[in-house]
């Protein structure tokens, strides 16, 4: 069994001299990986890194229309991999409605494999029957996400345009031309339900990482 050892002299100021484990070399599992000892009786531990690139899936809840859109961020470079809008007519019954926006979510996470989801917070107006369909719509995307085990993480309108335009209260045309400039888009994205889905996916991979870690 191993023992206690001294090594070196005694510290000049406390006079107290070094003990030593005299423990074997071992690898120590840490976070799913093993990290092996560097010097004897010395535990070394070193967490995860941090990921050197992100794809998020970006939601803007609505049922009547649903915007989706997803980024890949990648040494500070942001890039648009698809986006798009669900939408059903006002006779359509609202089980399918909502049926519509669980099965796009899971054929979206099933083809690109994103990190994490990205919300926006429902908005309460003064209109509650619109506050109650958009949180009907923020629900099946939840659980479509929940399933597929991914973290989902929301994000109110004021923050989402704060961080693309850099003022809180930029309107739809705003945020869609910064969307847009920091995707590096060719043409005009086809719906401001498209545009405000890749702004809180925008939104999201633009937090640091520990932020997006406590998220």
């Amino acid at each position: 069994m191993p023992g206690l050892t001294f090594a070196g002299t005694p510290d000049e100021e406390s006079g107290v001299q070094v003990a030593a484990f005299d423990a074997p070399r071992r690898t120590v599992p840490v976070q799913c990986r093993e990290v092996d000892d560097l010097h004897s009786g010395t535990v070394v531990v070193r967490g995860a890194a941090y990921p050197l690139h992100v794809k998020v899936l970006g939601i803007d809840p609505g049922t009547a229309a649903c915007g989706y859109g997803i980024v890949h961020e990648s040494d500070g470079r942001i890039r648009a991999i698809d986006h798009g809008c669900w939408t059903s007519g006002a006779r359509e019954r609202p089980e399918l409605r909502l049926r519509k926006i669980f099965d796009g979510v899971t054929v979206l996470i099933s083809e690109h494999a994103p990190d994490a989801v990205a919300l926006e917070e429902s908005f309460v107006g003064a209109d509650a029957r619109i506050a109650l369909f958009v949180g009907q719509a923020r629900g099946a995307a939840l659980v479509a996400a929940a399933s597929a085990g991914l973290a989902c993480t929301e994000y109110a309108p004021a923050r989402v345009k704060q961080t693309v335009c850099g003022y809180g209260r930029a309107d739809k045309q705003q945020v869609a031309r910064m969307v847009r400039m920091i995707l590096s888009l060719d043409s005009d994205i086809e719906t401001s339900h498209a545009s405000d889905a890749l702004a809180v996916a925008i939104c999201h991979v633009s937090m640091p990482p520990l932020a997006r870690l406590a998220s």
